[in-house]
């Protein structure tokens, strides 16, 4: 379920924080009727530019994996032509519109898991899907501005905004918590495939650290035709690949 980051205004580097303007979250699923060509021409430009990031942290995350050693990435051909994608929304929850969301995951039985951000009002929270209603709420410090969020095992991991801080907490009761250091440069994203943790800091680093020690075992560079490909936001973990959206392009 996808998740929008949005930050207070930072210096000339970092992002400018969005309120936010919904109050309900979407799922989506099998197609509908096409629109006409006209209305669809926005939606095909910013998913090529989305695509063309997802793609090339695919191909980052390669060296990663145990079938896609690092020779064979170097020896690959170049990326094919993008394919686009598009939606369909096919159901709507209720949401708390104060909500900040930074990080935001489904926990099962119906519950999300969400991280919320901007400064006094950073918190965790585990929150009834159909409904809407927060069942858990930690409120977090108010110089902690709240990032992303990521589940391994019965661990909840978060990152905070501008600090090399993060927190676990117990996924069924927040007052269990301890807090670590990492070695990114600052907190954005975070994802995990069970095993390890990956993290985004804002730049064009992907980095990959182990959830106990939190040492970086390797970091690699996004880019795409060459070119740096700043901002990596948010992150998930799908089938083998590290996806991210880049912060102001999606």
């Amino acid at each position: 379920m996808p998740s929008a980051s949005r930050r207070r205004p930072p210096p000339p580097h970092r992002r400018r924080a969005m309120l936010p303007t919904s109050s309900t979250l979407s799922v989506v699923s099998a197609p509908t009727p096409p629109k006409p060509l006209y209305l669809r021409r926005s939606l095909i430009a910013a998913a090529a530019a989305s695509l063309a990031v997802l793609l090339l942290l695919a191909a980052a995350y390669a060296p990663w994996r145990s079938d896609h050693p690092p020779a064979a990435l170097l020896g690959r051909p170049a990326a094919p032509t993008a394919r686009f994608y598009s939606f369909d929304l096919v159901r709507e929850y209720p949401h708390d519109p104060d909500a900040f969301t930074q990080g935001l995951l489904y926990g099962g039985n119906d519950t999300l898991f969400e991280s919320t951000g901007l400064y006094h009002r950073s918190s965790v929270r585990k929150v009834e899907l159909p409904t809407g209603k927060v069942l858990v709420h930690h409120e977090m410090d108010g110089d902690m501005f709240g990032e992303g969020l990521t589940l391994l095992g019965s661990r909840l991991f978060q990152v905070t905004w501008l600090k090399n801080n993060g927190f676990i907490y117990d996924r069924h009761n927040f007052t269990k918590r301890k807090s670590f250091t990492h070695k990114m440069r600052d907190g954005w994203g975070l994802a995990t495939d069970g095993k390890v943790l990956f993290g985004s800091d804002g730049t064009s680093k992907l980095y990959q650290m182990d959830p106990k020690s939190f040492k970086v075992m390797k970091m690699v560079t996004v880019k795409y035709q060459d070119n740096e490909v700043p901002f990596i936001n948010e992150l998930e973990y799908i089938d083998g690949e590290v996806w991210a959206n880049v912060w102001q392009t999606a």
